[in-house]
């Protein structure tokens, strides 16, 4: 009977699983080169689908804004893209093309994730970031 349960258990997590969609722009009603949702809070095991809304941008992770055992990744410009997010924690992202002008974003897998940023970010990027932690603030 332990066998069944953990076997369904199994099976019923893929199918329980989301996929977000966030899409970027160089201009919205939001402001210059921004993703949207700018934060997401996703369940372990969820997806994140990054749609180029608007030509030129891509997404990738920011070293030092990833949780330890997370694979980084990085997409083509222009190219729609999902990933699967697994390792509990806070994921920066930023498009690589205008990181320096502030384009990024915050993902938390499952909850109370650390929010320290790293020393070496771009000044812009890091107003945006502060800017999104603190609108995401619990």
């Amino acid at each position: 009977m332990i066998r069944l349960a953990l076997l369904l258990s199994a099976l019923a997590s893929p199918l329980l699983a989301e996929t977000h969609e966030v899409r970027m722009y160089s201009r919205s009603e939001a402001g210059p080169m921004v993703y949207e949702p700018s934060f997401l809070r996703i369940e372990p095991g969820d997806s994140v689908r990054f749609l180029p809304t608007q030509p030129g941008h891509n997404a990738a992770t920011i070293d030092g804004m990833l949780p330890d055992g997370a694979e980084p990744f990085r997409s083509q410009i222009n190219a729609d893209v999902t990933v699967t997010l697994s390792v509990p924690g806070l994921y920066g992202i930023k498009c690589s093309p205008h990181y320096a002008m502030g384009m990024v974003m915050v993902i938390e897998v499952g909850e109370g994730a650390a929010r320290d940023l790293p020393d070496d970010l771009p000044p812009r990027a890091r107003q945006r970031f502060e800017a999104i932690l603190d609108a995401a603030a619990p």
